[in-house]
Order: C-alpha cells, then sequence, then structure tokens
C-alpha cells in the first residue's frame, strides 16, 4: 500500500508541475490577427459591359500578374504575398504589429492602385483593406 501512495503521489507532483509549466512560457504568446478584405484589378479588356463579360473578369493568372505583399513597417522582411480567390477575396493571418502592404510590380504610370498602404494589426482582429489596381486598359 505505501508503494501505491508514493506513486500517486508522485504522478500527482508531476501532472501538477506540466500544469504549473504550461501556464508558465517564457515566450511571450502572439495570438494573430487577420489581414481582409478584396482585390479588384480591371479593366481587363478596353470596354466593359453590364453584366460583365466572363472573357473580361480576373482569373487567378491575372491575381499573379499583379502580386500584393505584406511586408515588416520598415519594408525590410517581406511577411506575406496575399493569395486572393477567384472572386478576389483575400485573409491572411498575421502577427500583431504595424505592416506595409505593397503591389510589387511596377504600374509605369499607367492605372494605379491604393497602395501602398499601411496596416496595424490587433490581436484575434480582422483588419480590412480592400485593394483597388487599375491596369490602365481603356
Amino acid at each position: 500500500m505505501k508503494k501505491d501512495n508514493y506513486q500517486r503521489i508522485l504522478v500527482a507532483i508531476f501532472l501538477t508541475w506540466i500544469a504549473v509549466m504550461s501556464g508558465c512560457d517564457s515566450k511571450k504568446t502572439l495570438v494573430a490577427g487577420f489581414l481582409e478584405g478584396t482585390i479588384s484589378i480591371g479593366p481587363i479588356c478596353p470596354v466593359e459591359t453590364i453584366p460583365p463579360d466572363p472573357a473580361c473578369l480576373p482569373t487567378a493568372e491575372t491575381y499573379k500578374a499583379y502580386p500584393v505583399s505584406v511586408f515588416t513597417s520598415d519594408v525590410k522582411t517581406k511577411i506575406a504575398q496575399l493569395k486572393p480567390s477567384l472572386d478576389g477575396s483575400y485573409s491572411s493571418q498575421l502577427p500583431p504589429g504595424d505592416y506595409l502592404v505593397v503591389l510589387e510590380k511596377s504600374q509605369n504610370n499607367i492605372g494605379g492602385s491604393n497602395l501602398p498602404a499601411m496596416v496595424s494589426i490587433t490581436a484575434q482582429d480582422k483588419t480590412l483593406l480592400n485593394i483597388n489596381i487599375d491596369t490602365g486598359i481603356r
């Protein structure tokens, strides 16, 4: 019986130690936030119609041709590249902090965009940034 009690005490001490140590992480745990929105690219064709011609809607290749990336606020480190779905919507999980969102393709003074844009990400929150890219096609 004494041996069983001794083992139970050791197990209880071990489990208590694990519980205490899991709450005492030496690194501060950062809970991510989200950067979300829609990337609009257009016009794709010289003449737009209503309803839009399906051939003139952005494709996966269109979004790849206009890469949008997230950099640290000092623009030294690329954190993420936004990958929109076919409807242009995107969501990117980021650590809390300030970031610069950049269109990596040079516009050559044709068209334009609302980038670069500074965004602040806070833990467990969604930050909305809708991105408009004008291709300059007329």
